[in-house]
Formats: C-alpha cells, structure tokens, sequence
C-alpha cells in the first residue's frame, strides 16, 4: 500500500512528487488516475464533492498504486483527525494565515507530546500496519495552505511552525488575495513575485514546498524551481477537457483529440 514514507524518501533523494487532485465522488475513477508516475491522489474534501464515507473508498482504489492523502474542509482537529484514522497519509489544510493556526494544524495530526490527536487509529492502524503512535503520529505529512494576503505577510513564522512538513500554495485564493483573478499558472509579476517569496521561506526552514498546476508542463516547470509537491492533474478538469476535445475533433474543427480510447 502507499504510504507518506514512499513520499517522504522522494524528498529524502532531493526529487518531486507529482500528484493528481480528486473532486469527483468516485473510487473508480480515484484509481483510474493511479498511474506510473502519479506518487500522490488528494482527494479534495473542501471544494470536491466528496463525503467522508467516499473518502474512505476513494482511497481503497488509491492504495494499491500511489499515496493517498486529503485536503479537509477546514483546520479543525475533529477532520484532520478522522482523516488521519481513515488512512490518510498527507494532509492539505486550507487557508491557514499564521503561525498560531498552523501550530493547530500540526497539532491536530500529531499525538501527545507533539501534538493533541485523540487516539482511535481505525482504519489507519490497518493500513500502515502499526498501532504506535510514533508511527501512526510522525508519518503521514502535514501541509498548511498559503492563500491570503495575511499568510503571505506571515510567511516566514508560518514555515518556521515547529513540525510543519510543508506549504501547498493555493494559486487561485492567492490571486484572489492579491486582487486578481483566481486562476492556476498565474503570469502576473505580483503573483510570481507571491509564489517565489513561498519557496524561499519553505527552503529557508527546511520544508517542502508544494503547489497546484494547471498542466504536466507547467508542473515540471515547478518542480525544476525546487517544488516537491506538485499536483499536475485533476479528474474533474482532465474529463471535461477530453471531451470537449473529441467534440471538437468529431467537428472537423480540429485535427487532433485524445489519445486512442480503449477498455483501458
């Protein structure tokens, strides 16, 4: 089964994982997108529509072939720590602005003395294979979200938060901060200007900076500028992109399309 470690040892190497998202309530197509290549699927909890008992089956089809991990709704230590007993083995926790949240965050996922996670591991003790809380408690990773123009102003005592695995940049919140429109891969200085300023501080503390892309390529640009977590797909954008490319190509409007269908 994946696990954080096999994640954790490609950080260990100085390599980047690449990552799918997960926004449609559906095991199948979770496993679908765990392919070669695919180290991690986040199943997206916050602006998916996916509930916890979805979850649980999502990540039974991720297991066999990559990593699962999720992004909560919300930092609350009830998710965080339902998510962690379900298996998770990463966490994303959205729109965290400074260090006090942040510290609630890596609590949440941590049990006494690092933390205050309340001991139930269900099904994680299944899937990791261990019922220690060193284990159970100290492997599945923790990402905090940067969003806000208020996280970015607290930047360096966010990524200085002791226990924080990493910093996964929200591209289309950050832009909203920044008055812009929300996107992915965004081009304006100010904004790239808001992303380098997140990697220098994750590099500065000896954490792992993480982001969402819009594409392969934009993900290997990324990850050739020191990302580690890098989400390059997500199921609900890639289907409708397929399909809205084969109408185009049934149209005669463009030569191309997807790749050859199959039963596979």
């Amino acid at each position: 089964m994946g696990k954080a470690r096999d994640i954790r040892a490609k950080w260990a190497r100085g390599e980047t994982a690449f990552g799918a998202w997960a926004a449609l309530p559906c095991a199948f197509a979770a496993e679908l997108m765990a392919v070669p290549g695919i180290d991690y699927i986040c199943v997206d909890q916050q602006h998916g529509v996916i509930d916890y008992a979805e979850m649980v089956q999502m990540f039974r089809g991720i297991e066999p072939k990559s990593v699962p991990i999720t992004r909560v709704p919300e930092n609350q230590q009830w998710l965080i720590g339902k998510a962690l007993d379900a298996g998770a083995q990463g966490l994303v926790v959205p729109m965290v602005n400074n260090r006090e949240q942040a510290l609630q965050a890596v609590g949440s996922c941590r049990y006494p003395p690092n933390g205050f996670r309340s001991f139930g591991p269900t099904r994680a003790a299944l899937v990791m294979e261990a019922r220690d809380t060193a284990t159970l408690g100290g492997e599945p990773f923790c990402f905090v979200m940067v969003e806000t123009r208020e996280a970015l102003n607290n930047i360096d005592e966010i990524a200085g938060t002791p226990g924080l695995d990493g910093i996964y940049i929200g591209p289309a919140d950050l832009a909203l901060g920044l008055g812009m429109t929300p996107d992915l891969d965004k081009e304006e200085p100010e904004h790239v200007a808001a992303v380098a300023r997140i990697l220098k501080a994750c590099q500065a503390n000896g954490i792992v900076a993480g982001i969402q892309c819009g594409s392969g390529a934009s993900g290997h640009k990324y990850a050739k500028l020191g990302f580690g977590l890098v989400t390059i797909t997500k199921d609900s954008s890639a289907l409708q992109a397929a399909v809205k490319a084969d109408v185009r190509a049934a149209l005669g409007q463009t030569s191309g399309g997807t790749a050859k269908a199959g039963y596979t």
